[in-house]
């Protein structure tokens, strides 16, 4: 993990920015973020692997698309050298000009309505987006897991690569990792944002939406989310509900992976758990 002193001269030397208030940003499966001020003004400053440098540059373009269709969304600042992002010992780094409010709650009913409601504009706001760093989506290979994980993921992969195979699914541009705190409500406007958009690629939507159920707590504490998204999705009904189940258990084993391979016992507990008590 970077130390303060190592993000202040990245923002220094990169972007020209003198930060204050550095504050670290809960640790989600694709990036780590701060939140900072700069000039007066709240920032965020998001890290992703090296490997997602090109997904990742694709969702800062996928946010001033959002922006140019009137939603919402995190600026990206460019670097003193016009990039979006640089690459770093530790990742790619990104800046982004914070919209105001306050992040939303996974747990509370009336966010979770927001949340929802606010991924499915996403999602069809992102149906006309292009962009070469656009990843078509790709199941992980079991092989390649951690031992802890390896069972379940492989599981998971089978069970997802059939409904694929099976199912006509609905893809599109894909947020990639759309856990509650990336969307903020403006209680001076009564109006919901998107912090940022993940390490954007294409795939099937309802994998997002697997996504968000994970981060709520699973199919039984996310009925509020999943009207939201009802109500403004592309994704049809029927599709949802056939689709949901095999992409949870699926985001649940990668959760579950990711987390052994960082050496975090509590998300790994929560993965298992999550999948042991999941039917199939």
């Amino acid at each position: 993990m970077p130390d303060d002193d190592f993000l202040r001269s990245l923002l220094r030397d990169q972007w020209h920015l003198v930060p204050s208030g550095m504050t670290g940003l809960p640790l989600t499966l694709m990036s780590r973020g701060w939140e900072f001020t700069t000039g007066g003004e709240p920032h965020l400053l998001l890290l992703a692997e090296t490997a997602s440098r090109q997904p990742l540059e694709a969702g800062l373009a996928a946010a001033l698309h959002l922006r140019g269709t009137r939603i919402a969304a995190g600026e990206p600042v460019r670097t003193l050298g016009g990039a979006l992002t640089v690459a770093t010992p530790d990742g790619a780094a990104a800046v982004l000009r914070r919209i105001p409010g306050r992040r939303l709650s996974g747990r509370d009913p009336i966010d979770q309505q927001w949340w929802g409601e606010r991924l499915g504009v996403v999602h069809q706001a992102l149906r006309d987006f292009r962009h070469p760093g656009l990843r078509p989506w790709r199941l992980p290979a079991p092989a390649t897991a951690h031992p802890a994980a390896a069972p379940w993921l492989r599981a998971a992969v089978v069970a997802t690569t059939r409904l694929t195979v099976t199912d006509q699914l609905t893809y599109g541009v894909l947020h990639g990792d759309p856990e509650p705190g990336a969307f903020v409500l403006d209680p001076a406007t009564g109006r919901t944002g998107l912090l940022h958009c993940g390490a954007s690629g294409t795939g099937p939507l309802v994998y997002d939406v697997a996504a968000a159920v994970a981060y709520a707590g699973g199919p039984e504490r996310c009925a509020e989310l999943l009207d939201g998204y009802r109500a403004t999705g592309p994704v049809g009904a029927d599709e949802l509900d056939a689709a949901l189940p095999v992409l949870l258990r699926l985001r649940w084993a990668m959760l579950a992976d990711s987390a052994a391979r960082r050496g975090c016992p509590e998300t790994l507990t929560s993965a298992r758990e999550a999948l042991e008590s999941m039917p199939g």
